[in-house]
C-alpha cells in the first residue's frame, strides 16, 4: 500500500557516455615537445657554463626584502603560496592522477587512462635520473620558506606538475570537439602549472633556471609521450576491452 506521505521517487535518469571529439596531432605534439626540450637544453648549458648566475641571484632577491631577506607582502600571502606549491608535492600530484585515471577509466575512455598512465610512470623515471645526473645543490641565496630536500635541477616540482597538468588535459581535452572547451582545458593546466613552479623560486627554495628548466622539461615530456605512447595505450585499451568482453569459455552457469 503505497504511503501518500512518502515523496514520489523520480525516475533513474540515464547517463550518456562522452564520446571522443578530438585527439592531438601527433606530429604537432612532437613538435611542441622539441621546442620545449630546445629550451631546456638551452637553460641546461646557461647553468653547466655559469651563465645563468645572475639572473638566477635577481629572480630569488625579486621576491624579498630588508636586510634579513624576508618574504614580500603579508603572511596570508605565504600561506597561499605555499599552498600553491603543495599542489606540485608528491602527494598531490599521486592523488590527483589516480583520481583522473580512475574517472577516465568509469568514463570508459580506456586509451586515455593508459596514455596518462605510461605518461606519468615514464616522466618520474626520466625526472629521477635528471635530478641524479645535474646533482645540482639547492640556493642558499635567501632563507627557504618552506622545507625542501634533494637535489635542485631541474625543479621536480615544474618538472611533475607541467607534466600530470597538462597530461590530464590532453586525456579529458578529447572529451570535446568545441577547440574553445579544449583550449581553456589546456590553458588552465598551463596556468596551473607555471603558477606552482613559480612558486618554488617565491619559497627560495629552487633557482629561477631550475624551474624553468623543470617545467620545459615536464611539458616536453607531456607532449613527447601524447605522440610516441599513442598506440602502445590504444593497444592496451582494445586488449583491455577484449578481456571485458570475451565470452565464457565454460558457458553460462546454471
Amino acid at each position: 500500500m503505497h504511503d501518500h506521505n512518502e515523496p514520489a521517487r523520480l525516475p533513474a535518469e540515464p547517463l550518456t557516455l562522452p564520446a571522443r571529439g578530438w585527439q592531438i596531432n601527433p606530429a604537432k605534439a612532437v613538435g611542441v615537445a622539441a621546442l620545449c626540450w630546445a629550451g631546456f637544453g638551452l637553460i641546461t648549458w646557461l647553468v653547466l657554463h655559469g651563465h645563468s648566475a645572475g639572473l638566477d641571484r635577481a629572480g630569488l632577491l625579486l621576491w624579498r626584502n630588508g636586510s634579513d631577506l624576508g618574504n614580500i607582502g603579508s603572511t596570508a600571502l605565504l600561506e597561499a603560496v605555499r599552498d600553491m606549491t603543495a599542489l606540485g608535492g608528491t602527494l598531490i600530484m599521486i592523488a590527483v592522477m589516480v583520481g583522473a585515471i580512475i574517472a577516465l577509466l568509469f568514463l570508459k575512455l580506456r586509451r586515455e587512462a593508459f596514455l596518462l598512465a605510461l605518461t606519468a610512470i615514464s616522466g618520474n623515471i626520466a625526472a629521477t635520473q635528471m635530478k641524479l645526473l645535474f646533482a645540482r645543490a639547492r640556493p642558499e641565496t635567501v632563507p627557504h620558506l618552506t622545507q625542501a630536500e634533494g637535489m635542485s635541477f631541474p625543479s621536480g616540482h615544474s618538472f611533475h606538475s607541467a607534466l600530470i597538468y597538462i597530461a590530464i588535459a590532453l586525456a579529458f581535452a578529447t572529451m570535446s570537439a568545441r577547440g574553445s572547451v579544449r583550449v581553456t582545458i589546456i590553458g588552465l593546466a598551463l596556468a596551473v602549472s607555471l603558477l606552482i613552479a613559480a612558486s618554488r623560486v617565491w619559497l627560495g627554495v629552487h633557482y629561477p633556471s631550475d624551474v624553468a628548466a623543470g617545467w620545459l622539461a615536464g611539458a616536453g615530456w607531456a607532449f613527447l609521450s601524447a605522440a610516441l605512447f599513442s598506440k602502445p595505450a590504444n593497444a592496451l585499451a582494445k586488449s583491455e576491452a577484449m578481456h571485458i568482453h570475451a565470452p565464457d569459455p565454460m558457458g553460462p552457469t546454471q
